[in-house]
């Protein structure tokens, strides 16, 4: 059964219209199919599609990221790669199956692969906690990208969570301080490292595993600091106000390529990943395939910079730094005005004479 979004009822009653023509004997006096009236609906299909998905806004893209047909983490890894092998447990206090991890190959090349994982049913969506992952989940990849790092192997990560887990077990076990450690594992790799954003890119659950060389997103995807509902809650106390807060919050995967927070965007099928999965499944083996091969010639050393002047560059094409090619400096951009009033204060002979001069110029004006 087809799961359909709030803005999709004519796409759900088009497609109803072909299942009913394709079985005639569902018609009243037929026992032929119209394949005539087929190929006319479908184009109609077609274009509804195109015409629903080709002016998404922000809150209906978030609806998209997060539709429960969406191919998940361990559809891309169970697809896209050979011998995968999943390793298990943090080695401090247990496992957390909220995410996949372990080595593979891809086109014969041996790699990492991280996969936050939803799950497909309400009884895999609790043993994977939604994709909500818990300390012990960072603590397991901080665990292997290290054991990578160590034999040079590339990592891939696919981020798919509404953010960390904010339970009360979590909080006393360091979630924090996990995904703060996450954050500088991925940070100090010299090994390259790409994370693909294949739905929710939800808060630090989502950058504790995204600070990677490259990060991508799907078409549809978003990557925000925080949920619509709950930014909308904080900002209004109001959670219906969810399409102003997922405009103001550039959480799209066109807004955030357009500020170079993120490299590339995959194209999805019209209407979404889930419509086809092969299709999708092709897109993300080419954005993958040319970007390892972009670091192919690079030295460990050479990765690491790369990585590091990609976050540095985050936020300095607005004008805040005054050398955009000196990204070791984090100095603010400064006009002639503010140096003049800066030099003339820090000049005590300057502060007594404008102390003088105002008095001046208050005794003249008592005086008159």
């Amino acid at each position: 059964m087809k799961n359909y979004l709030n803005f999709e009822t004519d796409v759900k009653n088009l497609e109803d219209e072909i299942e009913k023509l394709k079985d005639p004997y569902n018609q009243d006096g037929l026992t032929e199919v119209d394949t005539k009236k087929i190929s006319e609906t479908q184009l109609e299909l077609d274009k509804k599609l195109q015409d629903i998905y080709s002016n998404l806004d922000p809150w209906q893209i978030t609806l998209v990221a997060r539709h429960e047909d969406r191919p998940k983490s361990k559809f891309f890894i169970d697809n896209l790669f050979e011998d995968f092998i999943p390793l298990s447990g943090d080695r401090f206090y247990g496992e957390d199956k909220s995410v996949l991890v372990g080595f593979a190959k891809f086109n014969e090349t041996s790699v990492l692969v991280i996969g936050q994982e939803k799950g497909n049913d309400l009884e895999t969506r609790i043993e994977r906690n939604f994709g909500m992952m818990r300390p012990e989940g960072y603590r397991k990849t901080i665990r292997l990208m290290k054991l990578a790092n160590k034999f040079n192997i590339p990592v891939i990560s696919f981020i798919d969570t509404p953010g960390a887990y904010p339970g009360v077990g979590a909080e006393e076990r360091g979630q924090a301080e996990a995904i703060a450690k996450s954050i500088e594992c991925c940070m100090e790799l010299n090994v390259p490292t790409l994370a693909i954003i294949i739905g929710e890119g939800g808060s630090g659950g989502a950058i504790a595993l995204a600070s990677s060389n490259k990060v991508i997103m799907l078409e549809n995807a978003i990557y925000s600091v925080i949920s619509p509902e709950g930014c909308a809650t904080i900002l209004w106390r109001d959670p219906k106000k969810t399409l102003d807060a997922a405009r103001a919050m550039k959480l799209s995967a066109k807004d955030l390529l357009e500020l170079k927070v993120i490299d590339e965007i995959i194209p999805e099928p019209i209407g979404g990943a889930h419509r086809d999965k092969d299709l999708i499944l092709d897109n993300v083996k080419k954005s993958i395939e040319d970007n390892l091969n972009e670091f192919l010639n690079m030295t460990r050393e050479d990765v690491l910079n790369h990585r590091k002047d990609k976050f540095l560059k985050i936020g300095r094409n607005k004008g805040f730094v005054s050398q955009l090619d000196d990204i070791s400096t984090l100095s603010m951009k400064k006009n002639k005005i503010n140096i003049f009033i800066e030099k003339f204060f820090r000049n005590k002979n300057n502060l007594i004479i404008l102390v003088i001069f105002l008095l001046l110029v208050l005794s003249s004006v008592y005086f008159l």
